[in-house]
């Protein structure tokens, strides 16, 4: 996973999550499972994709992240969501839901 590879993605892409965490963060390791099991639900043609960022400190830089767990959501290749630490799922998943439905049905 390079920077370039994710920009290609996040452009060519209905939807994508970035989700970025750190192996010794205890709230990413219990947020990641209920954050893409909701996505799958509810988004399936968001794209999920999890980035450790002592192995990508590159991309974490690049996209702004200085804390964890982080997670980015890109609808039609530009940014619309950012929440960081303490995320409420029911929350980013009603914010997210009208815009997702437009994209898709489009």
């Amino acid at each position: 996973m390079t920077p370039s590879t994710l920009k290609k993605t996040i452009a060519f892409k209905p939807g994508v999550m970035l989700y970025f965490w750190g192996e010794h963060c205890n709230v990413c390791h219990a947020l990641k499972p209920k954050l893409f099991e909701a996505f799958e639900k509810n988004f399936a043609k968001i794209d999920k994709i999890a980035i450790d960022i002592k192995k990508h400190p590159e991309i974490a830089a690049q996209f702004g992240v200085f804390s964890v767990p982080t997670a980015i959501i890109f609808l039609d290749g530009k940014e619309f969501s950012r929440v960081s630490r303490n995320v409420s799922i029911p929350a980013l998943v009603e914010q997210i839901k009208r815009p997702y439905e437009i994209l898709i049905s489009s």
